[in-house]
Order: structure tokens, then C-alpha cells, then sequence
């Protein structure tokens, strides 16, 4: 495969931006990420400050670094994670997006939001505990979601005395489940988040682990090819036609979601299918050459073909077919049941159009991977139905494209999102 690399308009290499979600109930998820932001030194004075004020109000021995990303008032009365927190931390090597979800059952679709536009996910698992119910959930969301790279903590290793034994068992229990999921790079870390072993540094205590330290790994996991580079895809945001300078200019703009396009590449638009070829590809910064994901540009076309929002623009050769009836994984995220035979609207990529869900497939149980033979779809649940859209639309195998594979569902009524989709 090509090599892409990434520079600014100056010329320097751009540092690479991970995001990853957090997943775990009552394992320490936000003490992790308190401890990830304090030991890497990217907490505000003022911050720190706080946090030890409502400490030490709250009697806690140690500084409670999980009220760093439990912003919600009911979050800090419960001790529990409910709303997906974001936070934004850099070293010297690369540039993070964390996003802190809930664990519990019930908030399923705020793990499912804050998951979805990951490149890893960390899954915590009690030491104490071992693998349980709500481990194998999370992990089967993770590979649900297609997150290329997991990297399973075992935490709270002092409370058992930072014992191998405690470690290999859990890592055994999780491989032996995983192997029936879809998880490209699994990597186990024995941790302690409350005192920082093999976070940012690595323990004393457990001088038998001889991997890497949990940010180690996040500041080298390779994830330059977790997109796809070979399946050209631009779907067509906005048309620009500037009324005050070059009034024969029509761009289209938009965020490359698949392949590499070059300028004089014969492209395609879709749903019309009328080809031409690429004139130029344009940016804040000037002209390129290339562009790739998830880079937004401009494209003009040699050819003045009538091109819209929510149109595709693909290599010719490498077009999706366009299609009006398909099967997606879908989780519910309304506290109205959806409704078989109900309309919708859809929105993929840019496009927005009408369906109509056609039939239910099957519910998943997703602490134990059976398929229910249940047509009944409630808030939090996952399962697979057939949808018929009102026009066609340029989809891809949620698989090879998350970008162009997946769509929201948004009721017509109340304007809500219910459903978060992946196209199988």
C-alpha cells in the first residue's frame, strides 16, 4: 500500500490525532483517564485544584482523579459514568480524543455514540472479578462498531496484590470469548489507575509484565491503514459558486471518506452516473495533488455536470451500487419501540432521504450473543432489520467503510435520532 503521510500547509508533518472510548462498570474507567491526563502532565492548575477541594470535602484519601471527566452532578452523587465525556490531551508523539462512556446496560446508547467514531477502545475489567457479562458486552459492541485495536486493562491489580496469576486468567477468560468476535489487535495491560502502575510509567510492583505501559501503546498503535484507501468516496457536502470573484468556479466540497483521488483521476457521480474527470483539488491552503481520509477538500470537475448535495463522487471502477432495500445492525436509541412498517427519516452521509423498515430480523443478545427470534425493538437494544430507503443510496458494507456504511435513523414527528445503523 501507498504511504501517506500528512503535512500542513508549511510543510510539517502533521501529528497524528487517535480517538478512543473508554468501556467498564465501576472498574475505574474515569480514575484512569484522571490518571492518564495527571501523569502526563495535561491538567490545568485550576483543575487540579478543584478536584482536591472536592476531595478532600468528600474525605477521600487520595485525590479522586475521576471527578476530571464525571462532570454531571447525578455522575458525582453516584459514582457512576452516564453521559459520554470528552476530553483532549497531546504529548510529544501524537494528539488524543478521549471519550468516556457509560458502562451500565441502560446508557448502551451513550457507549454506542461515543464508540462510534473510535480507532480504540479501551475495556477495563475488575482483576478481582475477572471477565463478566458486562465485559463480553462491551467487547461485542467494540467489535459491532469495527474499533480496530482494543486494549484490554486489568485493573485494580493492588487489591490482589499484583499477582500474575490474577492477570492470565482474565486474559485467558477474554481470549477465549473474543475469538468469536471480529477484533483485529487485542493487547491485555495489567494496571492499577489508582496509583498509576503501568500508565504512564511503569510499575515497580509487577516486574513479571514485560509489555509496554498503557500510553505507550496508545502513542504507537499504528492506525494509518484502518481506512480504507482503496474504495474512492467523496460524498458532496456543499456546491460552491463564490458571486464576487470567478464566477465560472463550481466546486464541490465535502470530506473524503474512502480511497485516494488525484488530480486528471475519471471519476464517476452517483446516483446520475455520468463520468468525468478530476480538474483540480482545492484547499484552504492552496491546491494539492491528492487527497485522502479523512482530508475535506475541494473538487472541481473538467466536465459542468450537475452535481448536488448528497451526491457521491467515486473512481470510476471502484463505485458502490447503489441500493434501495439492504439489511443494517441497528441500535435503538428512543424511548419510543421502533415500529415495523414505520417511516423514517435517513441520513447517510450527506444524503437525506425516507425508509421504511420492512422487517426485523432478529434481536441480539448481547451478553451472550444469541440471536432472539423477537421482533420487538426497544431503547438500548441492538438487532438486525431490512429497511427500504425512498431513493437509492450509494451504501458500502459497514466492514470495509464505516464512513459510507453506516446512517442514522431520525424520527418524523419529533425530529429525534432513534437509531444509530451499520450496513451488513
Amino acid at each position: 500500500m501507498e504511504k501517506i503521510e500528512k503535512y500542513d500547509s508549511k510543510g510539517y508533518l502533521n501529528m497524528e490525532l487517535l480517538r478512543f472510548t473508554t468501556a467498564g462498570i465501576d472498574d475505574g474507567k474515569s480514575t484512569l483517564i484522571g490518571r492518564l491526563l495527571y501523569d502526563s502532565k495535561s491538567i490545568f492548575e485550576d483543575q487540579l485544584e478543584a478536584i482536591e477541594t472536592i476531595s478532600k470535602r468528600k474525605g477521600d484519601e487520595h485525590i479522586n482523579l475521576a471527578l476530571l471527566t464525571d462532570g454531571l452532578r447525578a455522575e458525582r452523587e453516584q459514582g457512576i459514568t452516564i453521559d459520554v465525556a470528552y476530553r483532549y490531551f497531546a504529548t510529544p508523539k501524537r494528539k488524543f480524543i478521549i471519550a468516556d462512556t457509560p458502562g451500565h446496560i441502560q446508557y448502551t446508547r451513550n457507549m454506542v455514540t461515543g464508540a462510534s467514531t473510535a480507532n480504540l477502545a479501551i475495556i477495563l475489567v475488575d482483576a478481582r472479578y475477572g471477565v463478566i457479562e458486562q465485559t463480553k458486552r462491551h467487547a461485542f459492541i467494540a467489535s459491532l462498531l469495527q474499533i480496530p485495536h482494543v486494549i484490554v486493562c486489568i485493573n485494580k491489580m493492588d487489591l490482589v496484590h499484583h499477582k500474575q496469576k490474577a492477570f492470565d486468567k482474565v486474559r485467558n477468560d477474554f481470549e477465549n470469548f473474543s475469538a468469536k468476535l471480529d477484533i483485529k489487535d487485542i493487547q491485555f495491560v495489567p494496571i492499577s489507575a489508582l496509583f498509576g502502575d503501568n500508565i504512564v510509567d511503569r510499575s515497580t510492583n509487577m516486574n513479571w509484565y514485560q509489555g509496554p505501559t498503557l500510553l505507550h501503546i496508545l502513542e504507537n498503535t499504528h492506525i494509518g491503514s484502518d481506512q480504507n484507501h482503496i474504495d474512492s468516496r467523496f460524498p458532496v457536502q456543499y456546491v460552491i459558486r463564490p458571486m464576487t470573484t470567478d464566477h465560472d468556479y463550481r466546486g464541490y466540497a465535502g470530506r473524503v471518506a474512502g480511497g485516494i483521488f488525484r488530480t486528471g483521476d475519471e471519476v464517476s457521480i452517483l446516483p446520475s452516473g455520468f463520468t468525468s474527470r478530476i480538474k483540480s483539488i482545492d484547499t484552504m491552503s492552496g491546491p494539492i495533488k491528492k487527497a485522502f481520509p479523512p482530508m475535506s477538500v475541494t473538487l472541481t470537475l473538467e466536465d459542468d455536470i450537475d452535481v448536488s448535495r448528497g451526491d457521491m463522487i467515486s473512481k470510476v471502477g471502484k463505485q458502490p451500487q447503489p441500493q434501495q432495500e439492504f439489511d443494517v445492525m441497528i441500535c435503538w436509541l428512543d424511548e419510543q419501540p421502533m415500529k415495523v412498517g414505520g417511516k423514517y427519516f435517513i441520513k447517510h452521509t450527506s444524503r437525506d432521504a425516507r425508509c421504511i423498515i420492512k422487517d426485523v430480523k432478529y434481536k441480539m443478545n448481547i451478553n451472550t450473543l444469541q440471536k432472539l427470534e423477537e421482533k420487538d425493538i426497544n431503547l438500548n437494544d441492538i438487532g438486525r432489520i431490512t429497511i427500504r430507503t425512498s431513493v437509492p443510496l450509494s451504501v458500502d458494507n459497514y466492514r470495509n467503510n464505516r464512513n459510507t456504511g453506516s446512517l442514522i435513523l431520525i424520527d418524523e414527528a419529533t425530529n429525534n435520532t432513534v437509531g444509530a445503523a451499520m450496513i451488513v
